[in-house]
């Protein structure tokens, strides 16, 4: 049976050895209890740790150490993962770069094709020089024909040099037929006032306002030549009236101004706001250095 000795019997060194043993298997029962859950490895006897290495509590236990094959494939996911990162880098430079330059090709078609087009000059307009219905007198030497004299020295060669308007169809608001009580006129209206269209009657000027709406009706007939239609203008006085006929409407216009003007002020074509009329005509008879110019409103708008 072995004896028990009491604390106060034992030498420092016995009781050295006995605290020894109790960290000792303290160690041990901690480390079993980390083997159990996970915490520590198994396997190692506890005297073979070098001293320290056990975990005290609340301490994590050491990991495992990394393969060196694991190492290796790590880091060569890392250079795929930067590599990836410089690729698509470079993708999104590299588009961009594409689409600036597909923007500066399509500036650059654009811009040829612009120059390819012709060039777009305003066409300027015999009324727009001089008023239509100019001619010689009948009496000179040549007879009548237009009168180019009338036109400025500097404005001819491109009077000259353009070719004939085209005469639109005449539609059902446009102007067909023209009565004067007053100095007897009846006569039918065409569209255009150059010097073919006025063989055939009282021209209405293109451009020119349709009868009945807001804007200026510019009527315009020969006063000594081709029926002598406007020969009378001069002998209108302010409220006669002037009747112009569409295919289902008649308007009348009442007479407020008459006067004499040079062939070039062609403001009397300008358009106006109300509905209004200018009759044309070249003064004085068989002279015809100047216009008369007759104006009027629709009648019920007042002056």
């Amino acid at each position: 049976m072995k004896l028990r000795r009491s604390v106060d019997d034992l030498s420092v060194d016995e009781l050295q050895r006995v605290l020894a043993e109790k960290k000792r298997l303290a160690r041990e029962a901690r480390l079993a209890h980390y083997r159990e859950t996970g915490r520590a490895l198994g396997g190692t006897p506890v005297g073979q740790l070098p001293p320290g290495f056990a975990p005290e509590p609340g301490q994590v236990a050491p990991r495992k150490p990394v393969s060196l094959a694991r190492r290796i494939f790590d880091r060569l996911l890392l250079v795929i993962e930067i590599a990836a990162v410089f690729g698509l880098l470079y993708v999104l430079y590299s588009g961009s770069s594409i689409l600036q330059r597909l923007n500066q090709e399509a500036d650059s078609a654009a811009a040829a094709s612009v120059a390819a087009l012709p060039t777009i000059v305003p066409t300027p307009l015999y009324s727009a020089v001089v008023l239509p219905s100019g001619h010689t007198p009948p009496t000179s030497p040549g007879g009548a024909q237009p009168n180019e004299a009338e036109i400025p020295a500097h404005l001819r060669p491109l009077v000259q040099a353009m070719p004939a308007p085209a005469v639109p169809t005449q539609g059902p608001r446009q102007a067909q037929r023209i009565v004067i009580p007053a100095i007897n006129v009846d006569a039918p209206i065409v569209q255009g006032d150059d010097w073919e269209q006025l063989k055939k009657g009282v021209g209405q000027h293109l451009g020119s306002g349709d009868p009945g709406r807001a804007g200026n009706h510019v009527l315009t007939a020969h006063n000594d030549i081709y029926g002598e239609i406007f020969r009378s203008l001069d002998m209108l006085q302010p409220g006669d009236e002037v009747q112009v006929q569409t295919v289902s409407e008649i308007f009348t216009y009442v007479i407020m101004e008459t006067r004499v003007v040079e062939p070039t002020e062609v403001s009397v074509l300008a358009p106006t706001e109300g509905p209004t009329i200018t009759l044309i005509s070249c003064y004085p008879y068989a002279v015809d250095t100047h216009r008369i110019v007759v104006t009027g409103v629709l009648k019920g708008t007042g002056s």
